[in-house]
């Protein structure tokens, strides 16, 4: 990083209304936007060749869990591009017209970005196939014999979407994002450190480096959940007319039910359920739902990848098993 790229970030404005504060936050260069270097490498190289071309860029297809800076991705390709982006997601395109309405209005080298893409119904993944490869809208007029097709041609536009769940992605799709197919990786301590530092300048607060560990180790590797992590404790430090210490983050998270591994009461409880209803398992999917009152795939897509991550638990043939890691976790924790 050269020292003019670290001035631009010095001279970033204080953040003074917290309405669209998640926005605020959000990096709006390359320099800005710390981690995930391979794919920033490979996008990079991607938008260079498409301009020496004078060419659009090919679709792209970013995938992971949420918070990782997929919609960011998105929006800085088009601010390098000096494009419009329109912002979508999958459950909001119901209807083939829905999608017919968002695809004639686009203007020439717009992006057009779909979150949750793998939520997109059949029906309109067929039209949105020849909109990404030959630039034609197809819509069918009339029904029965008297039906007709008219072939409508598209400003040419570049497709980003985002998934965090590309198994259930149809293959079909997945091949037409030419452009390449990126797994966002979780971010490493350091990267969140960086992260929370600039966040921290952006709110207009001091904070130490003792502080800035204690959260980077409570933030799930995610900067998504380590931002939320600093606005708790900023509140709590302003309430408290205290400055973001160690101490005072550490007293702010336990607080807010956050241990030292960044698990949520809800987290914990999934543990001490499996250790004492059920002597650490293994225990199924379906009984351990029921015994914390909550759905099977709240609990599989919502808890679990975060405490098999850490090693807490282990997913078994016989099921869910608490590991020897996670009842050291929980006595710490008492």
């Amino acid at each position: 990083m050269s020292s003019e790229d670290i001035k631009s970030i010095k001279k970033s404005p204080i953040i003074k209304n917290d309405v669209f504060l998640d926005k605020s936050l959000r990096p709006e260069t390359w320099v800005e936007y710390i981690g995930q270097e391979t794919i920033k490498n490979n996008v990079k190289i991607l938008l260079q060749a498409a301009k020496n071309r004078n060419h659009r860029p090919e679709h792209l297809l970013f995938y992971g869990p949420p918070g990782l800076g997929k919609t960011t991705l998105a929006h800085l390709i088009a601010k390098e591009l000096n494009s419009q982006i329109k912002a979508t997601s999958g459950p909001a395109i119901e209807k083939v017209s829905d999608l017919a309405s968002i695809l004639t209005n686009l203007e020439t080298g717009d992006i057009l970005f779909i979150d949750e893409i793998h939520r997109l119904n059949k029906m309109i993944e067929e039209v949105l196939y020849p909109a990404m490869e030959q630039g034609s809208l197809n819509i069918i007029i009339g029904k029965g014999p008297g039906a007709r097709v008219i072939q409508l041609d598209l400003p040419p536009f570049t497709l980003i979407a985002a998934t965090t769940r590309i198994a259930l992605l149809s293959s079909p799709l997945r091949s037409r994002f030419s452009g390449g197919t990126h797994r966002l990786q979780f971010y490493s301590e350091s990267e969140i450190s960086s992260i929370i530092k600039r966040s921290a300048g952006l709110l207009g607060n001091e904070i130490d480096d003792g502080a800035i560990e204690e959260i980077a180790k409570r933030s799930r590797f995610t900067p998504r959940f380590a931002n939320q992590l600093l606005k708790r404790a900023r509140d709590y430090a302003e309430v408290h007319e205290l400055p973001l210490t160690r101490q005072v983050v550490i007293d702010a998270l336990l607080m807010f039910g956050i241990d030292k591994l960044g698990l949520t009461e809800a987290d914990r409880s999934v543990l001490i359920n499996l250790a004492e209803k059920f002597a650490g398992g293994p225990v199924g999917l379906n009984t351990l739902a029921t015994s914390l009152m909550e759905e099977e795939a709240t609990l599989e897509e919502v808890y679990e990848p975060y405490l098999i991550q850490c090693g807490l638990i282990e997913r078994t043939k016989q099921g869910r098993k608490l590991t020897k890691k996670g009842y050291h976790h929980l006595k710490q924790s008492k």
